[in-house]
């Protein structure tokens, strides 16, 4: 045992060393309150997490030592109960990352349910969301962190369908000069260090019983930039032993620090770079309210490592894709694990990396179905093409579902088929309305006992190896094509930075690769990039037809590329040259990617619609017509 008592996690033989003791039998925080009570015990002093309000300025900051940011939750704990949150009660959180985000994720967690919301999303998925989750309590971004998202919550509110909404201050604590936080008719606007602050003291410890391990934890939403995201129920056990897992995963101990960039709202930055480093006692470090999505903190972030010595941080292959193209003008030695996950991993992006900066990208695989993480790369043991080694207490598996019989059957090692995970990190599930009445299922998505990725790749000496979406494939005349063949292919030319391939409708082959760059280096054409991705990838069904230069490519509030936007762009253009090469015109044609499809909209005369829908309608999509009197 190593590590105060944390057994250690070096390689595949300790692995398995570790599940043979039962996990019911260590002694294990199985509540996320569970877990801040025993760091608060253990080192009351050591700093839990670290801010840094303007990424350009980092060596300013304040510090949350364990036991205050405890105190704190205890304090937020009693506000949120006075406002009528009970355990089965979700606070919704919309907010860019502080100190009292955190604090107050955790305290909603302790009596309640958190259920953190990217602000990015249009309120009307925010009210999709709550519709689910129930929430009638929103802490939010006050007018001096976020005045844009704060006149929008006020002024939506009512079809949120929220009665009281919570304004955050900056870790600055600056209120600024104007005339407070406004009000709205119908809507309790509260600050929530008045809250906190005002009147007497709350007494010690939470204002009802501790969560048990089974309890709801959070609700977090997944899925795109469009459509409805699904809301994902996790239990306090899910986030507890996975934050154990984390922990024994990552290899540090007392003293340590990680960056955590990720925002709040994203399962990854919960879990690695706050419960985690709770299990060990490490300190998390938090540049900048925006984190990683600020192009700022990217100019400073050497300088950042050289200032705090972090030994780790977590981010997304974009994040890793940026730094890689700033010089390392600073003392960077301490930064020994570059943990990336949340998307998988191009090998342009990982040798990029290792180029700049001498350090090898340690690449994780998991879902937020998963609480997280699933395997991880342990230190030394980088296997290309691996995704990491699985954690302990999980089974990950590839394997060919039969829906119909509610059946799994596990392929060989090293055979591809879809990834198929249990164990004790598997979520509790989707939240779903009836009615009124808000449950949570795992129907269809958790078969035969195990978790349905959606992910193809195969297990090889518990290693995982990724092999694509299976919604992502190209399927080219019964051809499967892993996008990421051509999208490694073009991030080797040394002008293109980030790169997405997806399939475009096609009348012979259902559908046909084409590819989306983004260029940071030396010019060049997309007849140039078509040829290049040509020369270097040898099946000839997988070159792209065309290859379309952006300014950027789409992501996700988290910084995934967001492909139904590609595939709707690249049918949007493929559908209009085939209505003029028909010699239709006069309509105007709208394509969307809607639950897995995609909708085309065609809006002008009777006639001319008709003869367009006539043109699209070998190709499978869902074709809709409208005139422009019924636009009008």
């Amino acid at each position: 045992m190593t590590r105060d008592g944390l057994p250690p996690l070096t390689g595949p033989a300790d692995l398995h060393a570790i599940e043979r003791v039962p996990l019911a039998d260590r002694d294990l925080a199985l509540t996320t309150y569970e877990l801040l009570v025993r760091a608060a015990r253990r080192w009351p002093g050591a700093p839990c997490a670290l801010w840094i309000p303007d990424p350009s300025a980092v060596e300013e900051h304040t510090v949350l030592s364990f036991g205050a940011t405890l105190d704190r939750v205890h304090a937020v704990a009693h506000a949120l109960h006075g406002l009528g949150v009970r355990r089965a009660d979700a606070v919704t959180l919309m907010a860019p990352n502080c100190g009292d985000l955190l604090v107050a994720t955790l305290a909603a967690e302790a009596v309640g349910i958190a259920a953190p919301v990217n602000a990015a999303l249009d309120l009307r998925q925010v009210a999709d969301i709550l519709r689910l989750t129930g929430s009638r309590v929103l802490v939010a971004a006050g007018p001096e962190l976020d005045g844009e998202l704060w006149e929008r919550l006020l002024d939506g509110a009512a079809d949120l369908g929220v009665d009281t909404l919570v304004a955050l201050s900056p870790d600055s604590g600056d209120r600024g000069t104007g005339s407070g936080p406004g009000t709205r008719p119908g809507l309790r606007v509260l600050r929530l260090d008045d809250l906190v602050d005002s009147g007497p003291a709350a007494p010690a410890g939470l204002p009802a019983p501790p969560p048990e391990p089974g309890d709801l934890a959070a609700f977090f939403h997944t899925g795109g930039t469009t459509g409805t995201p699904k809301v994902v129920a996790q239990t306090h056990r899910n986030q507890a032993v996975m934050a154990w897992s984390l922990a024994l995963a990552g290899g540090a101990g007392t003293g340590g620090s990680i960056v955590a960039g990720l925002p709040l709202f994203h399962v990854n930055a919960l879990l690695v770079t706050v419960l985690a480093p709770m299990v060990t006692g490490e300190r998390s470090i938090w540049p900048g309210p925006l984190g990683y999505r600020d192009p700022q903190l990217y100019a400073s972030f050497w300088r950042l490592v050289e200032h705090y010595r972090p030994r780790a941080m977590s981010a997304v292959p974009t994040v890793y894709a940026y730094l890689s193209a700033v010089p390392v003008d600073a003392d960077i030695s301490s930064l020994e694990l570059p943990v990336v996950g949340a998307a998988p991993l191009p090998d342009g992006v990982r040798r990029a990396f290792a180029e700049a900066t001498g350090r090898e990208l340690l690449e994780g695989y998991g879902l937020t179905e998963g609480t997280c993480a699933a395997s991880a790369t342990l230190p030394g043991h980088v296997h290309p093409g691996a995704a990491g080694q699985r954690l302990p207490y999980q089974t990950v598996a590839a394997a060919v579902v039969d829906e119909a019989h509610g059946r799994v059957r596990v392929l060989p090692e090293g055979e591809t088929g879809e990834l198929v995970i249990s164990g004790p990190t598997v979520f509790a599930g989707y939240v779903h309305r009836d009615g009124g009445r808000r449950r949570v299922s795992r129907d269809g998505v958790v078969v035969d006992g195990r978790l349905r990725t959606g992910d193809l790749g195969f297990v090889r000496e518990d290693r995982v190896h990724l092999r694509g979406r299976q919604k992502d494939l190209i399927i080219r005349g019964g051809h499967n094509i892993d996008p990421a063949v051509i999208e490694d292919a073009l991030l080797g030319h040394p002008s293109v930075s980030a790169a997405a391939a997806v399939g475009r409708p096609d009348r012979t082959s259902g559908e046909v690769p084409v590819a989306f760059v983004v260029l940071t280096g030396p010019p060049a054409t997309a007849e140039e990039l078509t040829a290049w991705a040509g020369r270097h990838i040898g099946e000839p069904a997988a070159r792209p037809r065309t290859v379309t230069v952006l300014d950027a490519i789409p992501l996700t509030g988290i910084g995934k590329p967001y492909k139904p936007a590609l595939r709707a762009m690249a049918a949007a253009r493929h559908f209009r040259d085939e209505l003029a090469a028909h010699g239709i015109d006069g309509v105007r044609l709208d394509t969307a990617h809607e639950n897995g499809r995609l909708t085309v909209r065609l809006t002008g005369t009777g006639t001319g619609t008709e003869a367009a829908r006539a043109v699209l309608r070998d190709h499978d999509v869902d074709v809709r017509t409208r005139t422009e009197e019924e636009d009008r």
